[in-house]
């Protein structure tokens, strides 16, 4: 029986195997993928289980390739292959993503169902347990809370001056030419400490100086 010359490649979710076998036909081609299995003897007296390692067979005509064990579980339902004209592209599905390293050899099984034999860690009682217990997804909350920047709406003293400013700016260039007028008069003839948006009250009289409560207005000689 001919032995075929074989490579393969890798990723995380298959391991392609190409097989050269140039000017294959289709119909005289069969692969075969056995998944790693465990065989129960429930006859007296016990007997212990034996283990089917994975394995891929290929198959055309006198030519056979048949590698195991296989360094992981494969897929069978999900794995297949493609012929032609030079070589057989297998695609063999990984159960477990993850990189084998190497084609053929024993590894642990994953996906293995045989009972563990370490004993399992004890528990802690439940009034420890609560005790311990801490909501740290609250706690990263109210930390992000803190330190998040407040917006003017929230805060108004956020910005200080600048802020101040930028509100009076926006009002002033959003406003229409009498309310811009009594702006200016007022800010001008009041010294600042009175700013109104009402032409109609504003252009009867001069604005008067109203300096903040416990302050008292003076004006400097030029």
């Amino acid at each position: 029986m001919t032995t075929i010359r074989h490579e393969f490649y890798e990723t995380d979710e298959k391991l392609i195997l190409t097989v050269f076998d140039r000017g294959s036909d289709p119909a005289q081609v069969n692969v075969k993928f056995e998944p790693r299995a465990v065989i129960l003897f429930d006859v007296p007296p016990p007997v212990p289980a034996k283990p089917i390692s994975a394995q891929v067979v290929y198959e055309n005509g006198d030519k056979k390739l048949e590698l195991q064990p296989l360094k992981g579980q494969i897929d069978p339902e999900r794995s297949n292959f493609a012929v032609g004209k030079v070589k057989v592209e297998i695609r063999l599905v990984k159960a477990v993503q993850g990189r084998w390293g190497a084609l053929i050899g024993d590894a642990p099984d994953p996906l293995s169902s045989f009972p563990s034999t370490s004993s399992p860690e004890p528990k802690p009682s439940g009034s420890t347990l609560a005790q311990a217990r801490k909501n740290w997804d609250k706690v990263t909350t109210n930390i992000l809370e803190s330190e998040k920047e407040k917006s003017t709406s929230e805060d108004p003293n956020v910005g200080g001056d600048s802020t101040v400013n930028k509100f009076f700016q926006d009002l002033f260039s959003n406003a229409d030419e009498d309310t811009r007028r009594a702006m200016l008069k007022s800010f001008q003839e009041s010294g600042g400490t009175t700013l109104s948006t009402n032409w109609a009250e504003v252009s009867k009289a001069p604005v008067e100086v109203k300096p903040p409560q416990g302050s008292e207005w003076k004006k400097w000689a030029a």
